[in-house]
């Protein structure tokens, strides 16, 4: 059974027709569905909104995939049953999908446990992690309207890494982003192994070549030449922050954040003790001398927040003023995917430079433990795991190099 999706000729807002083909009978059925949209937002090739990311979009494409689903399953039970097939009981299914405003997931799917899975987990885990579930639900949902048909538990094993494969490929999505995805099934299938479940996890099995990412860093060079370039007021309060994230190594989620009731003493070694906002981990981190200049600056404290979309902006701006300027290869989103493409380092830059620029510059001149213990990673190489609090030692131990290091850098200049 195959199926087009068309507009109608008349109006501003088309009507979206659909044309169902019985190959085994070589019956075409026509429909009218209850669903519109502008011709300039239709992508006929693939016959869906040409935006499938813009919230009234979504809905559509999502309906159109549910009607291909219901439609499959609904012929496929009355074949098997050896009953007749009408017009009008297809589109009895068509107006069915297009009412129900939120259908009940079967509770045997994969789409089931995922929800299950999010909603048990949802006091342990921060928003950004939830958002990063739900786009995998989400992606697993249009796999589904590829495959016309809902995917039980059970029915999740190799043959669905490999079609699930195809389609990412087919919708140009990256291999990372696929590659996360079947990891994530996999933990669904754990997940439902410990309810009783039998499942075929250990038929996914996925090689994963290793990825090679270009990580794009600010040097001290060019931190200093940001430091020193004049700019106009406005941009100020963002200079001081990139520095301070630069010079702390944290999330924009937690330095923008930071505040002076935060701050402490810890045998005469000016700290800052606070939670993170994605792990909750607490993080005592000795202040660099540039972060302490920065506080008598601005009255002893810290610069005011800045929105994450206009700060990205301005330290983008404050770059470009500041000549940075190299060429460098950066993933950069074009339309709805992520491509590598070289660009001048400063269009490049966003929040989370400073992070990676303090464990790039101060690698190797300072113990790993100790910049490990800052950042609050594992190791050197992984940005996932988390290790406990550091003790008294190691922030008296890396304050100590914080200083020794800025001494040498000042009397080079």
């Amino acid at each position: 059974m195959t199926f087009d999706f068309l507009l109608t000729h008349n109006g501003n807002l088309k009507n979206i027709r659909l044309r169902v083909s019985d190959i085994n009978t070589g019956i075409d059925y026509d429909f009218y569905t209850p669903l519109k949209i502008k011709k300039e937002q239709w992508d006929p090739d693939k016959q869906r909104p040409s935006n499938i990311y813009i919230k009234k979009y979504k809905k559509i494409n999502y309906l159109l995939d549910k009607i291909r689903i219901k439609l499959t399953a609904y012929v496929n039970e009355k074949r098997n049953n050896n009953r007749s097939i009408t017009h009008r009981s297809l589109y009895k299914q068509i107006q069915k999908v297009c009412i129900d405003k939120q259908p009940l997931l079967r509770e045997n799917s994969l789409l089931y446990y995922i929800e299950r899975y999010i909603t048990q987990r949802s006091e342990m885990i921060c928003e950004s992690t939830r958002k990063r579930y739900k786009v995998f639900f989400n992606l697993i949902q249009r796999f589904e309207g590829f495959i016309k048909k809902n995917l039980l538990i059970n029915q999740v094993n190799a043959d669905f890494v490999r079609e699930f494969m195809i389609f990412g490929r087919e919708e140009l999505y990256s291999e990372n982003t696929l590659h996360r995805t079947i990891y994530f099934v996999k933990t669904i299938l754990n997940f439902a192994e410990k309810k009783g479940i039998r499942t075929h996890i250990r038929e996914i099995e996925l090689k994963r070549e290793k990825q090679k990412h270009d990580i794009i860093t600010l040097s001290n060079t060019e931190i200093k030449k940001i430091k020193d370039t004049s700019l106009p007021n406005e941009l100020k309060d963002a200079r001081d922050w990139l520095l301070i994230s630069c010079y702390t190594g944290q999330r924009y989620s937690d330095f923008i954040n930071f505040s002076t009731d935060m701050i402490l003493d810890i045998k005469g070694k000016p700290c800052i003790r606070f939670v993170q906002q994605k792990t909750k981990k607490e993080i005592t981190l000795p202040l660099h001398p540039t972060v302490i200049q920065i506080m008598e600056q601005n009255k002893k404290t810290f610069p005011k927040k800045i929105d994450l979309h206009k700060y990205n902006e301005k330290i983008r701006e404050i770059a470009l003023i500041a000549g940075i300027q190299t060429t460098v290869k950066a993933r950069k989103r074009i339309g709805h995917r992520v491509r590598n493409i070289l660009i001048e380092k400063w269009q490049a830059i966003t929040s989370h430079i400073g992070r990676r620029s303090f464990a790039t510059n101060f690698y190797s001149k300072i113990p790993t433990s100790l910049l490990i213990a800052a950042t609050g990673h594992s190791t050197e190489n992984m940005f996932l795991k988390y290790i406990n609090p550091v003790d008294d030692e190691r922030i008296i131990n890396l304050s100590n190099y914080f200083e020794k290091i800025n001494t040498q850098e000042l009397m080079l200049c």
